[in-house]
């Protein structure tokens, strides 16, 4: 894919991140996706960077809760 795509695809997206709980050194909470008004609950901080990473390369979108 080119770079001008790849660019294209990458737009800017913004986040609130609701902590709602903290435990085994990790946060659990949920992520709202502010461009496509959907929220996702996650349990850890590296499923959180997961679900923001697809909303920001568009290649699969976070499930609706």
């Amino acid at each position: 894919m080119n770079a001008k795509k790849n660019s294209e695809k990458r737009k800017r997206q913004t986040f609130i991140v609701d902590i709602i709980a903290h435990q085994k050194c990790t946060w659990q909470g949920q992520l709202h996706w502010i461009q496509e008004d959907k929220k996702v609950s996650f349990r850890s901080v590296m499923e959180m960077l997961r679900l923001m990473d697809l909303a920001i390369t568009g290649e699969d979108e976070p499930q609706e809760e």
